[in-house]
């Protein structure tokens, strides 16, 4: 009989394969903007949210907080700078304003993750606490990163075109909610449970 860990380990690598989907499902909208040399209407905002949320399940992963949790750490810490590379693309053919407001954005984020970890750190002594905290950080940024195709709804409406929410990064954000929701139910995790219940529910309403 094949064990739970083996079953959930086995599902954790589908969820990291379609998280990685997920992760790429932009490449056509920023190879667009690469050969256009502008943004044109694209808002940074999906790839901001989940660049920070990469960030604080690199930080929930790590052994100090919430250990054996390397599937976690390892399609994290590879959305990571798959994010950091779109959003240097965006940075590239973005002006003015809006090239300010990313900046600030994505300096904000790192030194928040960075007084997050270390005040977890150094304030909380065991690895259930550090789990907790940094746990319920993950679940709201998680639903922010689900919910952020949703700040550019306003221009689907007024435009009456979804060219600007791309149809592959929902998808992809529904088929990884739903490995995730099944790894962390074999051995419970509160955290990734809730944070992944979200999906369905976000990429219905954008859609």
């Amino acid at each position: 009989m094949v064990s739970p860990d083996a079953i959930r380990t086995v599902i954790g690598v589908i969820g990291n394969g379609t998280a990685l989907v997920l992760f790429l499902s932009p490449v056509p909208t920023f190879y667009r903007i690469w050969k256009k040399k502008t943004v044109e209407q694209y808002s940074a905002v999906p790839y901001l949210a989940t660049l920070l949320n990469c960030m604080m399940w690199v930080l929930y992963g790590l052994p100090l907080v919430h250990p054996h949790s390397m599937l976690v750490i390892t399609i994290n810490g590879t959305g990571m700078v798959i994010e950091l590379a779109y959003i240097a693309l965006f940075l590239t053919y973005s002006v003015g304003a809006a090239r300010r407001r990313v900046l600030i954005l994505l300096v904000a984020e790192v030194a928040f993750v960075g007084g997050v970890a270390a005040l977890v750190l150094s304030l909380a002594h065991t690895h259930d606490r550090r789990s907790m905290v940094v746990g319920i950080l993950c679940v709201l940024f998680g639903t922010g990163m689900y919910a952020a195709p949703l700040s550019v709804m306003k221009m689907v409406i007024q435009t009456k075109s979804v060219e600007y929410m791309p149809l592959f990064l929902s998808v992809a954000s529904l088929v990884n909610g739903i490995c995730w929701t099944a790894y962390a139910l074999i051995h419970f995790d509160l955290y990734i449970t809730v944070s992944l219940s979200h999906t369905a529910i976000t990429t219905i309403i954008s859609y």
